[in-house]
C-alpha cells in the first residue's frame, strides 16, 4: 500500500484524547476540527523543559533514493513510547513546493507517520498563508512608501533586499520587474520571489519564543538604505505591529497525532538548504514542556540542518541535545560509493564499502558538537544481511552504537532496538553539547570553521559581490550574527555532482543576504536558489480528488 492508503486504514483519535495524553486540558487547546488543534504559549513550562531529553534526528547526505529523516523521528518517537518514555516526536510542517514538486509530502512513511496526513501535507492550519501573507505585507508598505510623496522615508529602491514570497516552486518569479503601468502603479524596479520557507518571517517565527520577541524580531528587518545612506528597518515604516497581528495563530504549534495515537507537534517549515531548516523553538519547547523524551528533526544532511540546529537554534533558544541519530540506507550509500540509481536493489558490497566515508564524515561532524552518535540503517525490504553487516562492522570498528530500523514497514515495533539505544545514550550522560564556532568570531572566521570543519573544504573563496556585502555587514554592526549557509543538500562541497566525501574543494561564497530580524547572515554559495523550480514531471501530475471529497495521489 502507499503511504496515503496506509494513512486512510487508521482510525483518528479524537485531538482531544491526543491532549490528554500529551498532558494538557482539552479545553486549553483551539480545536481545527476533530484532528488537529493550536497549542497556547503558556503552556510552556521552562523548569519542566529542562527535565527533558532532546534527542535530534539528521542523516547522511541526501540521495534520490531518500533516506527517510521524518520516517524515523516518527517511528523513533513510538518506539520510545513502546518503552514506556513519555515522548513526542516535533517536525516541521510540510511546503507546498515539494509537495507539488519533487520530494512529495513530509509526513514520514508507512506505520511511521503522522495524521491526518492530508490536511498536514497541504493547507494544514494556515500557518504558511499568514507567514506568506506578513512578508508580503512589509513589501506592499515599502513599494507603498517608495511610491508616497507625502510619507516617505527616501528610500533608495536600488538598495531594498526585501523580496515577495510564495510557498510553489515557479522559478518564473525568481526576478520580476514591479511598478509597471504608469505613474499611479508605483515606481519601476528589479525585484523577485522566493519560496515562503525561505522567507525570513518564517526564521523569525522559528526562532521567536513570544509574541514580544516575535515583534522585536519584526522590526529588526533590514530594508536598505535611504538615498543619504541610512539604514532603513521594517520598524521605521511601522510594519512591524501588523505583521505580528497577521501571525497571531500562526505563533502558536500545532498538535496533531502519529498511526499509534501518541501526540505529534508540527510548526514551523524551513528548508535546511536556504534556510535555518528546523522547526520552531516555540514547538520544540512545547514538547519538552510534557515529554520525557523529545524527539526532533532537521533537514537535509548533517552539515546542513543539523549544524544550523545546532549552532543557530540551540544557541538562541538554549537547548542542548542528549543524542544524535544519523539516519542512513544501504542504498543511498552505494549511491554515494558511486552506483547508478537503477542498481541499488542490487547487492553490492563493494560500492556500499565506497560509499561508507559520507557517513564516516557525518560521524565525524557530530562528535565536533560533543554529542553522543547513534547510526539508524533505515531498513529496506532490497537489504541484504551481508550488506547489513558491513554498516554494523564499519560502526564496531569506530565504537559507535548502531540500530537496524524497519520504521516503514512495522512503526514503533520497529524501532525498539534504536529506541534503546538512544536510552542508553541519555542515561549514560555521555553527551556535553558546544557549539562549533563563537558568534562573536569575525564573519569569515565562522564561514571558514563550518566550510573546512563541517563540509571538508579546503578553501574559501568570495565574489566581488559577498565582498561588498561582508564591508556592508561589518558598518551595520551585524557582524555578531551567526551565520546560516546555503548551499546544495545533494553534497558535503557546493556541486551538487561531488558525491561521497569530496576533498580539496573550494567553498565559493558569492553573495550574503542579511536577515537582521531573524538573526543570521545567509552566505550564498554554489548555485543554490531561494526560489526553486518545478522538475519535467512534477508530483502535482498525480494528486486529484474524486466527488467525495477523496484525495489520491499525495505521496
Amino acid at each position: 500500500m502507499s503511504d496515503l492508503q496506509i494513512a486512510k486504514t487508521v482510525t483518528l483519535k479524537h485531538i482531544t484524547s491526543i491532549a490528554e495524553k500529551f498532558g494538557i486540558n482539552p479545553d486549553d487547546i483551539e480545536m481545527y476540527g476533530k484532528y488537529k488543534a493550536k497549542l497556547q504559549l503558556s503552556a510552556i513550562n521552562r523548569k519542566k523543559v529542562a527535565n527533558s531529553n532532546l534527542i535530534l534526528v539528521s542523516a547522511i547526505s541526501p540521495t534520490p533514493a531518500g533516506e527517510g529523516k521524518t520516517t524515523m523521528s516518527i517511528g523513533l518517537s513510538e518506539g520510545l513510547n513502546r518503552l514506556h518514555k513519555k515522548t513526542t516526536v516535533v517536525l516541521r510542517e510540510p511546503s507546498l513546493g515539494p509537495v507539488f514538486g519533487i520530494k512529495g509530502g513530509a509526513t514520514g512513511g508507512g506505520y511511521s507517520q503522522v495524521l491526518p496526513m492530508e490536511d498536514i501535507n497541504l493547507h494544514f492550519t494556515g500557518d504558511f498563508s499568514a507567514i506568506e501573507k506578513a512578508h508580503n505585507l512589509l513589501a506592499a508598505i515599502i513599494d507603498n512608501n517608495i511610491q508616497s510623496k507625502t510619507n516617505s522615508l527616501h528610500i533608495d529602491a536600488r538598495t531594498v533586499s526585501w523580496k515577495r514570497v510564495v510557498d510553489l516552486n515557479d522559478r518564473a518569479l525568481r526576478r520580476v520587474i514591479v511598478g509597471l503601468g504608469g505613474t499611479t502603479s508605483g515606481v519601476p524596479r528589479e525585484t523577485g520571489f522566493d519560496i515562503t520557507a525561505a522567507s525570513e518571517i518564517m526564521a523569525i517565527l522559528c526562532l521567536a519564543e513570544n509574541i514580544s520577541d516575535l515583534k522585536k524580531r519584526l522590526g529588526r528587518i533590514f530594508i536598505g538604505y535611504t538615498h543619504d545612506k541610512q539604514p532603513i528597518y521594517c520598524k521605521d515604516l511601522k510594519a512591524e505591529g501588523a505583521m505580528a497581528a497577521l501571525l497571531k495563530e500562526a505563533i502558536k504549534p500545532n498538535l496533531v497525532q502519529t498511526i499509534e495515537g501518541n501526540p505529534a507537534i508540527i510548526h514551523g517549515g524551513p528548508f535546511a538548504n536556504i534556510a535555518q531548516g528546523t522547526n520552531s523553538v516555540i514547538a520544540t519547547l512545547m514538547g519538552m514542556s510534557y515529554s520525557e523524551y523529545t524527539v526532533t528533526e532537521a533537514g537535509f544532511g548533517f552539515d546542513l540542518g543539523a549544524e544550523k540546529f545546532f549552532d543557530i537554534k540551540c544557541q538562541s533558544a538554549g537547548l542542548s541535545p542528549k543524542a544524535v541519530v544519523l539516519t542512513t540506507t544501504i542504498r543511498a550509500l552505494k549511491y554515494h560509493g558511486g552506483a547508478d540509481l537503477k542498481t541499488l536493489t542490487t547487492e553490492n558490497i563493494d560500492t556500499l564499502k565506497k560509499g561508507l566515508p559520507n557517513l564516516e564524515k557525518h560521524l565525524e561532524n557530530i562528535a565536533k558538537f560533543n554529542v553522543a552518535p547513534v547510526i539508524a540503517i533505515n531498513k529496506f525490504s532490497t537489504d541484504t544481511d551481508a550488506e547489513i553487516q558491513v554498516i554494523k562492522d564499519f560502526a564496531n570498528s569506530k565504537d559507535i552504537k548502531v540500530a537496524l530500523a524497519d520504521v516503514w514497514g512495522k512503526g514503533g515495533k520497529g524501532a525498539l532496538e534504536l529506541a534503546q539505544s538512544v536510552i542508553d545514550i541519555v542515561e549514560s550522560n555521555t553527551s556535553n553539547f558546544k557549539p562549533l564556532y563563537k558568534w562573536e568570531s569575525p564573519v569569515k572566521d565562522k564561514i571558514k570553521t563550518i566550510a573546512k570543519e563541517i563540509y571538508g573544504a579546503e578553501y574559501v573563496d568570495y565574489t566581488a559581490t559577498a565582498l561588498a556585502q561582508l564591508n556592508k555587514i561589518s558598518n551595520l554592526g551585524l557582524d555578531h550574527l551567526p551565520v546560516c549557509i546555503a548551499k546544495t543538500q545533494k553534497s558535503l562541497s557546493d556541486n551538487p555532482k561531488l558525491l561521497g566525501r569530496p576533498k580539496d574543494f573550494i567553498i565559493t561564497v558569492r553573495d550574503i543576504e542579511i536577515a537582521a530580524g531573524a538573526g543570521f547572515l545567509i552566505p550564498i554559495t554554489g548555485d543554490i536558489m531561494r526560489m526553486p523550480g518545478l522538475p519535467v514531471h512534477p508530483a502535482s501530475e498525480h494528486i486529484d480528488i474524486n466527488d467525495d471529497g477523496e484525495i489520491t495521489g499525495l505521496f
